[in-house]
């Protein structure tokens, strides 16, 4: 993929400082693509959903390293530093998180719309505790 032009990257900072308009789930998915720079294709990634799902679980793995750490190094305690850390490893999982729904030809706002439709159908079923999907 194309490096931003200059126009974007200016039009960018404008959105960014001066409107900052609410965000949701389908045009943060929709933005993730001015970010993405085609690794897969690069890397000769295949298949290329693959690059995401790897990314995905990477990122995972360095929050669940960072609240690891909170154990050992800080007994638990959580700080400022520690929820700003957090803060950017969730954005992180949400960036390859949308682009995997992207390549699927998914859209984050229904990913979330049917989860949060499953669980409460779940907790009104009383049927939040156990294993399985299709509780």
């Amino acid at each position: 993929m194309a490096t931003l032009s200059s126009d974007m990257r200016r039009l960018w900072r404008f959105i960014k400082l001066k409107f900052r308009p609410p965000l949701t789930f389908d045009k943060y998915q929709q933005m993730t693509q001015l970010t993405d720079l085609g690794t897969a294709a690069q890397d000769s990634i295949h298949p290329g959903w693959l690059y995401y799902a790897l990314g995905l679980a990477g990122e995972t793995g360095e929050l669940m390293e960072k609240i690891k750490k909170l154990f050992r190094d800080n007994d638990g305690v959580i700080t400022e530093e520690f929820r700003r850390a957090v803060a950017k490893e969730l954005g992180d999982i949400d960036w390859y998180k949308a682009r995997l729904a992207d390549y699927f030809d998914l859209k984050s706002g229904d990913i979330a719309r049917n989860n949060i439709e499953k669980v409460m159908d779940r907790q009104q079923r009383n049927m939040l505790h156990g294993d399985g999907d299709n509780r």
